[in-house]
C-alpha cells in the first residue's frame, strides 16, 4: 500500500491556510474531514479529493491477504481479498492454494496442514505462480509470512507465541499454526 494512502475512515491531512472545497472521496463528521475511500489525497487548486487506487490482479511475488476457507490434507484454499496492500473491492476475490509442500521452507515431509492452518484464519503469503485457470499457488515458506489473524477455539482473538504456536488470549489455550513473525521484530 503507498505509504500517503487512506483507508476509508481515515484522517485526510490538510494544508493550513484557506479553507479547501472538499471533493469527491471526502466527507466531513464531527468536525473531522475523513476519507470515504481507499486512495491518496489530491490537492488541486482550492479544492482536496481523493484519488482512487486501482486493485490489480495477484502476479508472482505479489504479497497477499486471505482468509482460509477450506482445508484438506494436501492443500489450504485461500479467499484472496489483499493484493500488494491494496485491498479488492467486495465480491472480487480471487482464490489462492497453499500446497502443503510450500507451507514451510523445513521439514516439508512432516508438514501437516490442519496443525498450520484453520477455517477463517488470515494469511500473509506471496504468490508463487499463476496456477490453473481458477487459483493462485501461494507460499508461506518464509519467517514473515503465515497466519497473522485466528479466532480460536472458544472464539477468542489469538496471538503469536512462537512461529508454529498461538494462544488465546480468553482462555491462554495454545493451538497449532505457521505463525506470521510480527513487522518490527
Amino acid at each position: 500500500m503507498p505509504s500517503d494512502s487512506l483507508l476509508p475512515g481515515q484522517p485526510v491531512p490538510l494544508p493550513r491556510g484557506p479553507t479547501l472545497k472538499l471533493g469527491s472521496g471526502i466527507y466531513t463528521r464531527n468536525g473531522e474531514t475523513r476519507a470515504s475511500l481507499f486512495g491518496t489525497p489530491q490537492h488541486q487548486g482550492s479544492s482536496v479529493t481523493i484519488s482512487r487506487i486501482k486493485p490489480h490482479p495477484p502476479a508472482p511475488n505479489s504479497i497477499v491477504l486471505g482468509s482460509i476457507t477450506r482445508l484438506s490434507p494436501q492443500q489450504a484454499v485461500v479467499s484472496i481479498t489483499v493484493v500488494d496492500g491494496v485491498p479488492l473491492p467486495p465480491g472480487e476475490d480471487f482464490t489462492g492454494v497453499i500446497r502443503v509442500q510450500d507451507i514451510r521452507a523445513t521439514e516439508k515431509d512432516k508438514v501437516k496442514v490442519g496443525d498450520c492452518f484453520r477455517g477463517g484464519d488470515v494469511i500473509k503469503g506471496l504468490v508463487i505462480s499463476l496456477g490453473d485457470a481458477r487459483s493462485y499457488y501461494i507460499t508461506t515458506a518464509r519467517n514473515d509470512l503465515g497466519v497473522i489473524f485466528a479466532t480460536s477455539e472458544a472464539g477468542g482473538t489469538m496471538e503469536a507465541v512462537s512461529w508454529q504456536e498461538m494462544r488465546c488470549r480468553k482462555t491462554g489455550k495454545v493451538e497449532k499454526r505457521k505463525c506470521a513473525k510480527p513487522e518490527g521484530l
